[in-house]
């Protein structure tokens, strides 16, 4: 490693404006900010992709959540990390994956080769709560993580390209996808990475029954246009979020972010048969955090601009 080479403070040296609520602008500053889950309206989940360059970065701020970063393009950078008196260094590829537990202490991590884009993933505590996994999650299962050296996990990097994926391409049921894979990755770190612990509330349940299940349909018909949350539609099914996401797919056959994706298209179909609907209106309605989003998920799902299907089907 190059004793010499320049340490970088990327605080001091932004390159572009960062979104005031970046979850990492304290570490790592509004160098390389390249999306953010900020105004995506996530809850329990935020996310940044981020481009690094050569050198040293410097944690400098206490980050309360978990931090997992994933290297999402890969391009053989060294990577060295020194935190609690720990020292570890690895090479860089797609898939590498790094955890660091919540920390009050400040550290270094310094880099080799620029790193073109990584994930970071933000998991605060409650994540690993009753309430998200259910009844039989020990208390002690966040304290138990540790500052670990890199490691690879298939899984866990599938979910860090479906959030890079929706990062640079917004969906309607974005939020429903984020919320869903922050359970699926929290469930993966308590069953690989935080020790040794008894996984039976991680089996799996059987679908919702018929009640349950209209009850949360009806609701979702009657809130396409509102603020859908796993949160709230596992309460309405009196289920944890994780068996939630679960119960639903095993009852509809899909997930519930593809079940609400496919009511919001066919609302969007319904409000573009409506001249008077002003398309930037309607990508807010169901969602989307402006219209050229809008614009492009409907396009990917219909071959047609929502310009385009309006003139086909209004005469």
């Amino acid at each position: 490693m190059n004793s010499t080479r320049k340490k970088l403070n990327f605080a001091s040296q932004p390159e572009q404006p960062a979104s005031p609520g970046a979850h990492g602008f304290g570490s790592y500053g509004a160098s390389g900010l390249l999306a953010s889950s900020t105004d995506r309206g996530w809850s329990g989940i935020t996310a940044e992709l981020r481009s690094h360059g050569s050198g040293t970065i410097a944690w400098k701020s206490p980050q309360p959540d978990i931090e997992i970063c994933i290297d999402v393009r890969g391009n053989g950078s060294v990577v060295t990390r020194e935190r609690y008196g720990i020292t570890d260094r690895s090479v860089s590829e797609r898939g590498t994956i790094w955890v660091s537990p919540p920390v009050v202490e400040h550290g270094l991590i310094d880099l080799s080769d620029p790193v073109p884009a990584v994930l970071h993933i933000y998991l605060p505590p409650s994540r690993f709560s009753p309430e998200s996994f259910g009844e039989g999650l020990a208390p002690c299962v966040v304290t138990s993580l540790r500052h670990e050296s890199s490691f690879r996990d298939p899984l866990l990097a599938e979910i860090a390209y479906a959030l890079t994926s929706e990062l640079e391409r917004e969906t309607s049921a974005g939020r429903l996808l984020a919320e869903t894979l922050a359970s699926s990755l929290a469930a993966r770190l308590v069953q690989n990475h935080f020790g040794k612990l008894s996984l039976d509330f991680l089996a799996p349940r059987e679908g919702l029954d018929r009640r349950r299940l209209a009850r949360v349909l009806d609701y979702i018909e009657t809130n396409l246009e509102g603020e859908l949350t796993v949160g709230h539609l596992a309460s309405i099914a009196c289920l944890s979020q994780f068996h939630f996401a679960r119960a639903f797919k095993a009852a509809v056959g899909r997930s519930p972010h593809r079940y609400v994706g496919a009511r919001r298209l066919e609302r969007a179909k319904e409000l573009l048969g409506q001249r008077e609907q002003p398309l930037a209106d309607i990508a807010l309605r169901l969602r989307f955090s402006c219209q050229a989003n809008f614009t492009r998920a409907f396009r990917q799902a219909t071959g047609l601009t929502p310009a385009q299907y309006r003139r086909s089907v209004v005469v």
